[in-house]
């Protein structure tokens, strides 16, 4: 089809499946009606001048696994400046989409063949055994458009509009021309339009729209947090049901034989999950200091694990106080030890001055499994569930902001 305007000399020319009733020109938003003898004559003329829309009337893209086109498009506006634009598209078989962008947002909508009775604005709408939860009622009015419609656009008339939500989707009532019509829609990604119009360029996104989704489902990532923990839980149960506490050496070696020397523990197995292995030594030493090194080796792999510690004490009385630092013992770990063959190399040092500390006291213990990391797992899954509910929290305060029926204080 193909329409002149007479008040710029624009001829815009465009394939269309229906019957037009009502063309805008593109250029200068002049209305025109067809006539009894079936040709278009000026009717008005939409004054508002927002033209940079992303997408113009011919424009062709894939949607819903079909190729579609842009054939008309319409400005809303509900007092006091709340606008959004809305993209009418059809394809070869005749059939008809709706693209609706505000503030970034886009939602694809399409016409239902259920009627509701939305003139007493229930709470909720109930759809496919879903309940949908009213967002608002408004009247509307057409501001600027461009294209070809089927329909005669209203001029200085409001549009009634209610609109019901369960994100990502909407069921919109409008009621424009004393017909009412129901559409269902979803929310869409901007990927999606960008796949679908790749030349396309995008508009800004901010704010949170009334049906985007959350990034995070709350309910099934708790369920999916509560899994994870029970089978964390099972898990280490089942790893260490049998293990127990293991005396693997317990000696008390003197310095007169064994300072500075390397001994050897006699072989030890070990059979469980992976544990510490705690040394605990003691040496009564006094204002000075002593050392143990300790190998742990693998006799299966030739694995070998190195600790030390020192051990110092030191104690005086200075500007009419006594003071002391240190301890004559200490206790340290070898983190992660694996089932397996071992056996200990142990070196006892102290200070070459000091001549009355005899002798030191070694002690290792492998272990009952610590269940800390368990628990810090647990603990960090709260916590980021806790996170995510409360951004999850803002976000549906913010997006039940603009709306009559918000259950969040503003």
């Amino acid at each position: 089809m193909k329409i002149p305007c007479y008040d710029c000399n624009t001829e815009t020319e465009l394939e269309v499946g229906f019957e037009v009733i009502n063309f805008v020109c593109p250029n200068c938003q002049s209305l025109y009606a067809r006539d009894k003898e079936g040709g278009f004559r000026r009717k008005s003329q939409y004054k508002t001048t927002l033209n940079d829309f992303p997408l113009s009337i011919g424009d062709v893209g894939f949607l819903k696994g079909s190729e579609y086109k842009v054939t008309g498009i319409l400005v809303k506006n509900v007092q006091p400046s709340y606008r959004w634009t809305e993209f009418i598209l059809q394809n070869k078989e005749n059939e008809f989409i709706y693209l609706s962008l505000s503030n970034g947002h886009w939602m694809i909508l399409t016409e239902m063949e259920e009627t509701f009775n939305v003139k007493s604005h229930p709470l909720t709408l109930e759809y496919n055994d879903e309940d949908y939860d009213i967002f608002e009622f408004s009247n509307a009015e057409i501001i600027n458009a461009q294209g070809f419609f089927d329909f005669e656009l209203p001029v200085n008339q409001i549009i009634y509009l209610v609109e019901y939500i369960k994100p990502p989707f909407i069921i919109s009532v409008e009621r424009m021309n004393k017909v009412e019509t129901a559409f269902h829609g979803e929310y869409i990604e901007k990927a999606a339009i960008k796949k679908a119009f790749p030349n396309i360029l995008l508009p800004f996104q901010f704010g949170v729209n009334m049906i985007q989704p959350y990034r995070f489902n709350v309910k099934d990532t708790a369920i999916i947090f509560c899994f994870a923990t029970l089978l964390i839980i099972t898990a280490n149960w089942y790893i260490y049901k049998d293990q127990f506490e293991q005396f693997v050496f317990s000696k008390t070696l003197s310095f007169n034989e064994f300072d500075n020397k390397e001994i050897t523990s006699d072989a030890f197995v070990l059979k469980g999950g992976s544990a510490p292995l705690t040394i605990k030594v003691s040496t009564d030493v006094d204002n000075s200091w002593a050392n143990l090194n300790v190998a742990l080796i693998n006799e299966e792999t030739n694995d070998e694990i190195y600790a030390n510690k020192d051990i110092e004490y030191y104690h005086g009385y200075s500007d009419g106080e006594s003071w002391s630092e240190g301890n004559n013992s200490e206790e340290f770990n070898i983190c992660g030890v694996k089932e397996g063959k071992y056996h200990l190399l142990i070196t006892p040092m102290k200070a070459p001055e000091d001549h009355t500390n005899a002798e030191m006291r070694v002690n290792v213990v492998w272990n009952e499994p610590s269940s800390r990391n368990v628990w810090l797992v647990i603990i960090g899954l709260i916590v980021v569930y806790l996170i995510i509910r409360f951004f999850n929290y803002n976000f549906e305060k913010e997006r039940w902001s603009d709306s009559s029926y918000s259950q969040y204080d503003n």
